[in-house]
């Protein structure tokens, strides 16, 4: 069981952070959102900071955006400074691999805008830490999926997916395993660095909405080829679906080593539904 020694501060607390909060032991999690008891908008100029204790540890899970720094924000915020601060970027800093096995020492190649903010953050993080003696842990997560994030509606919309003959790998993992690799990052005998994280499962996302739609009942979606994809799909979610890697978890499966409850995506579409 990972050691939790200090109190933890969740910074946004949606989807992933409010599953974090829930997962740590009771009174040791305080979490800060847009919405919720403690509001704390790193959008809005007049955001007061709490009053940091001593010792405590940071999990960021605010995304960026491109009018300005939202994590220079919160470290000019920080008067006292972190044991450890864990931050969840995304594995699409990676790139377009063409399919390929990526591991952390594979140099970031992001093509998307929503990618290179991404890595833009974990440099000024990395620089941050090192200047202040603070514990840096990048998690690299793919796509998350879990109760309310399978996708139904698009189901029952019957919205077309990419035929498996022309579908990337894929890579994915559940929130609660998510939850369970930021614990393990808590952790202070988890060495600092990057993580790639996943359930290192690459079948495609074609297959994963086939076997929601299995699981629930549901008709399979149509297949349409990627050439009718590029004209019918809007364009975020077409980067999403151009982008091709298989991330390698070897390090996160050695060194982080979180229990992981869904390696098996069935499984995980079970629990979640």
């Amino acid at each position: 069981m990972p050691r939790i020694d200090k109190p933890v501060y969740v910074i946004g607390a949606g989807y992933t952070g409010g599953r974090l909060i829930d997962a740590l032991p009771n009174g040791f999690a305080t979490g800060l959102s847009r919405s919720g008891p403690a509001i704390f908008d790193l959008d809005a100029g007049d955001t007061q900071p709490p009053d940091w204790p001593n010792a405590f540890d940071v999990v960021y899970t605010v995304p960026p955006v491109p009018e300005h720094s939202r994590l220079a924000r919160f470290l000019d915020m920080l008067k006292t400074v972190p044991g450890r601060f864990v931050y969840l970027s995304t594995s699409g800093v990676y790139g377009d691999r063409g399919g390929e096995l990526v591991d952390e020492q594979t140099p970031p190649a992001p093509a998307t805008d929503r990618a290179k903010r991404r890595l833009a953050d974990e440099t000024e993080l990395t620089h941050w830490a090192a200047d202040h003696q603070v514990d840096a842990i990048i998690l690299r997560v793919p796509g998350i999926y879990g109760p309310g994030r399978l996708g139904l509606e698009r189901l029952r919309k019957r919205t077309p997916v990419i035929a498996e003959i022309d579908a990337n790998p894929g890579n994915r993992i559940h929130v609660d395993d998510l939850v369970s690799c930021c614990i393990a990052a808590l952790d202070p005998d988890t060495p600092a660095g990057i993580y790639n994280v996943g359930d290192g499962d690459h079948r495609s996302s074609t297959w994963f909405a086939r076997e929601v739609a299995r699981q629930a009942g549901l008709e399979e979606p149509p297949a349409i080829s990627r050439i009718e994809a590029e004209r019918e799909f809007g364009e975020t979610r077409m980067s999403f679906l151009s982008e091709s890697r298989r991330l390698d978890v070897t390090r996160m499966q050695t060194v982080l080593r979180p229990r992981l409850r869904y390696t098996d995506p069935v499984k995980g579409i079970a629990a979640s539904l």
